[in-house]
C-alpha cells in the first residue's frame, strides 16, 4: 500500500486533519488546499492517504484509486461494504498514528471528498469510538447511514461541516443533504454549506473550511 502523504505544518504539530480524495485521483490531489490552509494553521498536520488501485464496476471494470468499488449507480449507490470495511479500518489506524504522534484526538480530524468523504462519515459515525476534533464531508454521501443509526455519546459530540454543490452532477445535492439531515436529527452539530457549483471545490470554500477549523483549534 503506498504510503500517506504527510506535510509538516512550520510549528510544532499540535493537530491534524486526515483528508481523503475522491475516486479516481491520488494523495496529491488535496496537497495544494493543505498547503493553502497550512498558511493560517501553522500547526496543524495533514495527513493525505491513498486508495488502492483497484476495479470499478460502473467504470467498466477500469483499474482506478478506490477506496470501495461502486457496482451500481441508481437508484442509489450499490457498494462493496467490505472495501468500503477496509478503508475505514486504514483511517482508524491512521487516527491511532496520530495520537501515538502526540496528537490528541480531540484535535484530529477527518475530511473527505466524494468517495472519500462517504468513508470518513462512515468511520467517525460507524466505526470510531472516540473523540474526533470533526468531520469535514465536501460533495459526499453517506451510504451506511440509516433511519437505524444510533450514536454513542462520543459520536454526538463530533462536529460536522457539510460542504456540496448545488448544480452537482455525480453525487446529487439531495444524497449530502440526506446525510446531513440524519446527522441533525441524532443532534449531531452539522452545518449545511452549498456553493453554486457542480462537483468540484471553490477557493471561497476553502476559506470557510479554514474557518471552521480554525474555530475549532483556538
Amino acid at each position: 500500500m503506498t504510503e500517506p502523504l504527510i506535510i509538516h505544518p512550520a510549528k510544532t504539530a499540535d493537530a491534524c486533519v486526515i483528508w481523503l480524495h475522491g475516486l479516481g485521483a491520488d494523495r496529491y490531489d488535496f496537497l495544494p488546499v493543505a498547503e493553502a490552509l497550512q498558511e493560517s494553521l501553522t500547526s496543524t498536520r495533514f495527513v493525505l492517504p491513498q486508495a488502492p488501485t483497484r476495479a470499478v464496476t460502473i467504470n467498466g471494470g477500469y483499474a482506478m484509486p478506490s477506496w470501495y468499488d461502486i457496482k451500481a449507480m441508481s437508484p442509489a449507490r450499490s457498494i462493496s461494504l467490505e472495501e468500503l470495511e477496509e478503508s475505514a479500518a486504514t483511517v482508524m489506524e491512521l487516527i491511532e498514528a496520530q495520537r501515538a504522534a502526540g496528537i490528541d484526538p480531540s484535535r484530529i480530524f477527518l475530511a473527505g471528498f466524494s468517495q472519500g468523504g462517504a468513508v470518513v462519515l462512515h468511520t467517525a459515525f460507524l466505526k470510531w469510538q472516540g473523540a474526533l476534533g470533526g468531520v469535514l464531508a465536501l460533495s459526499t454521501y453517506a451510504p451506511t447511514f440509516s433511519d437505524a443509526l444510533q450514536l454513542s455519546a462520543s459520536q454526538q459530540r463530533i462536529p460536522v461541516l457539510c460542504l456540496h454543490g448545488h448544480y452537482d452532477e455525480v453525487v446529487q445535492n439531495a444524497m449530502g443533504r440526506t446525510a446531513y439531515e440524519h446527522l441533525k436529527r441524532l443532534d449531531v452539530t452539522v452545518t449545511w454549506q452549498e456553493y453554486p457549483m457542480g462537483h468540484e471545490v471553490l477557493p471561497e470554500e476553502i476559506q470557510d473550511i479554514g474557518t471552521w477549523l480554525a474555530a475549532r483549534l483556538r
